[in-house]
């Protein structure tokens, strides 16, 4: 069976493509307007890909706008041969402007109408299926969520729609991230029979099922304070998985990348490990998940217990993305860490994708 093509908007560092691809898709057309991330995209997909016996290059096919690029001219850079019957379209939109913690913009302002050309895209190409990631204020704010809606109408004739929010914590990802996945499916491939209103199986992974509150973190403690880890708290889940011992730093790619502290050290020092509830420099706690990775501006996460901030390789990690995916040294570091910061962790987008494939192997013929 030949793989099932997708188009990726938005495309960042392709964490989201990744987990796709590992549950069987093939990525044929990426979009990404920022050209430092471009370049991370393909140097960390290709050097993943090699890892794995793939020596396919990845690239950005289009750097263009999304406002500015025609749907003729995507259809055709993505199927040179002709569009299949069968693909899908899948992409997480800039989502700052509904961030809880943003300007609430909304769809005025610039990023927030990039959602908009993501669904006016959909509904002129028209896939069989698609997918989009965005934040949790884009439904719990009221009046992002009826403008969401009204959006969702316009290809509603066409689309079977669910959505659903996902933790990453949820899937093994040492990160608390909520985040809203909406699916469209065409209504031809369900006869134009009106579908079950659970028809499609969202993934739910039981073992770690609602895991912040299943397990008894522990509390903030005193910076270069000797603690141990509780029992029952499952490692994978807890920042200590992610760090990169001083020894190793010369080993892992990318673990030699950080940016120095310019603040006084013995004021760091008075921030405990685990102090998460600050606006900047929040000390994580190395046997407790990370809050959201939102990298950038004034956002900064320091060491459970060294005086230094986490490392690329180290975000990376809590993205969910192996070591074998490895960024050029020459992309400054505030790229990168953005980069990284934006992305879907990657255990989710291929439990995501996994449903999806599930799903289609099972109803589609």
């Amino acid at each position: 069976m030949n793989k099932i093509k997708i188009l990726s908007f938005f495309s960042g560092g392709g964490f989201l493509d990744m987990g796709f691809e590992i549950a069987g898709f093939e990525s044929v057309w990426s979009n990404e307007v920022d050209s430092a991330f471009s370049k991370l995209h393909a140097s960390g997909i290709t050097s993943w890909r090699k890892s794995n016996g793939n020596n396919n290059i990845a690239e950005i096919f289009n750097t263009k706008s999304i406002v500015d690029i025609n749907p003729n001219e995507i259809i055709s850079e993505a199927f040179p041969n002709g569009k299949p019957s069968f693909f899908g379209i899948i992409g997480g939109p800039p989502c700052q402007d509904f961030s809880m913690n943003g300007k609430h913009e909304g769809f005025n302002g610039s990023r927030g109408k990039m959602t908009v050309q993501y669904f006016d895209k959909i509904s002129k190409i028209k896939p069989s299926f698609f997918v989009m990631e965005n934040v949790t204020g884009l439904i719990k704010n009221k009046s992002h969520k009826e403008y969401l809606q009204k959006l969702l109408s316009g290809i509603e004739s066409d689309y079977y729609i669910d959505s659903k929010t996902l933790n990453a914590l949820d899937f093994g990802v040492p990160q608390y991230r909520e985040r809203v996945f909406i699916i469209g499916f065409k209504k031809k491939y369900f006869n134009n029979t009106t579908p079950d209103p659970n028809w499609f199986n969202w993934p739910n992974n039981s073992h770690y099922f609602n895991a912040a509150k299943t397990y008894d973190w522990p509390k903030p403690n005193p910076f270069k304070q000797n603690i141990s880890k509780p029992n029952k708290l499952p490692l994978e889940l807890c920042v200590e998985s992610c760090l990169v011992q001083d020894t190793d730093i010369p080993k892992i790619p990318n673990a030699d990348e950080f940016f120095n502290i310019r603040t006084s050290l013995l004021k760091l020092s008075k921030i405990k490990e685990g102090e998460t509830n600050r606006p900047s420099f929040k000390r994580l706690h190395r046997f407790k998940y990370s809050p959201t990775t939102c990298y950038g501006n004034n956002e900064v996460h320091l060491h459970p217990y060294k005086n230094r901030r986490l490392s690329v390789r180290e975000t990376l990690r809590i993205q969910g993305v192996p070591d074998s995916y490895i960024l050029p040294k020459n992309i400054p570091l505030s790229k990168k860490f953005k980069m990284i910061g934006n992305g879907v962790p990657m255990p989710l987008a291929f439990s995501v994708a996994e449903s999806l494939m599930n799903f289609i192997k099972k109803n589609i013929k």
